[in-house]
Parts: C-alpha cells; structure tokens; sequence
C-alpha cells in the first residue's frame, strides 16, 4: 500500500508572504501620506526620503534605457530594490532572509531575464532574435544557448550565494562567542551553558557588515545589472525616443 503524499511548506514561504504583505501596507499607507502632502511644500521625513529614492532610481533607469522605457522598467526597479534590501537585513532581527533562499532569487532573476529578451525581440526582431543563436557560425549554437542562460545563473547564484554564506558565518560566530562565553564563566563558576555576553561585543560589527553593507551592496548590484543588461539590447533610437 503506498503512503499518502506528505506536502511540507519551507518557514521561508510564510516570511515571504509577511514580507511582501509589510511592504504592501507600507506603500499604502506611504502613498496616502504623499496624497496630503502639500505640493507646493518641502517634502520632509518619510515623503522626503521616498521622494529621493524613485527619482534617484528613475534617474538611473534613464541614464540606461531612456526615458520612453523607463517609464515601465522604474517601477520594477524600485520594486525590487525596496523587497531585496529589506530581504537581505532581516538578519539583524534573527529572520532567515527570503534571498537566502534560491528559489527566491532564481524568481527574480528569471524576471530580470525575460525583460532583457524581450528587449532583445523589440530591438531586433523575432528572426534576428533566433539567428543570433547560430552566430558567426551554426557550431556555436551550444555556446550561444548556454550563453543566452548565463546571465539567469549567475545573477541568481550571486545574490543567493553571498546572502546564504553570510547567514552561515553569523551562525558560526555565534556559536563560537557561545562557546567562548561558557568557557570564561567555567573559569569562575562550572556550569554547562551561559550567556553569550561575547556576542554583544562581536556580532554587531559583523552584522553591520554581512546584513547592511553586503545587503545594500547585493541589491545595488542586482538592480544595475538588470538596468545595464537591458538597456545594452536596446538601439540608441529607442533610448533617445
């Protein structure tokens, strides 16, 4: 008799679904405080720094691609600029981050990766599209087929990778502090465990650099080259457009 069909679903699911519903209500409710904004005004605290953000993003996007596509392509930008970073410093709550997850990334990237062909079939046609795959010579096709999934791999693996490796060593460094501090209390009274007062001095540091500095990074750099891989499939007409 064969055993029933045991469905599991990862803890990441849930803090996926928290995550995306927290940056939802915060939109909301950031948009109604923009809606009563003066505008005549000096946009100041929340309003200010939103305001800075999507025109500093936007300038970027149209430094790239134009300002005819990025009209579409800014709004994904800032959308998931805003999801990866506040992905990635989850750590600093002791929240496994959702890009520590590949199935996470790879989604992302899977994005990133349909925009640029379609960029590609607009700038040149469905038929250049298909006869880049032979190009200069049809033995190449192997090579251009892995090279035309290349980018998928590689932007997905590179922010899963560093955002999964720094979640490993802060795991590491605490239990190393955890050892360290049972071992100088055993030194004054025995005992098996203890508080890991050694991770108070340690872990900030670290956590400021594997959660925020490597977070803000990671996300600069997925957002740059979706902006970059882009913007090179399209012709200089359609970005001047």
């Amino acid at each position: 008799m064969e055993e029933p069909l045991h469905l599991t679903i990862q803890t990441d699911v849930f803090i996926i679904l928290a995550l995306t519903a927290l940056i939802c209500v915060l939109v909301i409710l950031l948009s109604k405080k923009i809606d009563r904004a003066d505008p005549l005004a000096r946009p100041q605290g929340i309003v200010l720094g939103a305001l800075w953000l999507v025109q500093t993003l936007d300038n970027q996007v149209r430094n790239n691609v134009g300002p005819r596509i990025a009209k579409n392509l800014t709004p994904y930008i800032v959308a998931i600029a805003i999801y990866i970073f506040l992905s990635n410093i989850l750590g600093l709550f002791s929240i496994s981050s959702p890009t520590s997850n590949y199935s996470v990334t790879l989604t992302l990237a899977i994005i990133t990766w349909t925009m640029v062909q379609i960029a590609q079939l607009k700038a040149g046609g469905f038929k250049a599209y298909m006869h880049a795959f032979i190009e200069p010579i049809p033995v190449f096709l192997p090579m251009n087929i892995f090279g035309k999934f290349s980018s998928l791999l590689s932007m997905s693996l590179r922010l899963f990778g560093n955002i999964l490796c720094g979640s490993i060593i802060m795991s590491l460094v605490y239990s190393f502090t955890g050892w360290c501090s049972t071992a100088l209390i055993s030194l004054i009274v025995p005992t098996d465990s203890a508080f890991n007062f050694v991770a108070l001095i340690l872990a900030p540091a670290l956590h400021f650099y594997f959660d925020l500095f490597a977070g803000f990074i990671q996300t600069l750099i997925f957002i740059t080259l979706t902006m970059v891989f882009v913007g090179n499939e399209l012709p200089e007409e359609m970005k001047q457009a």
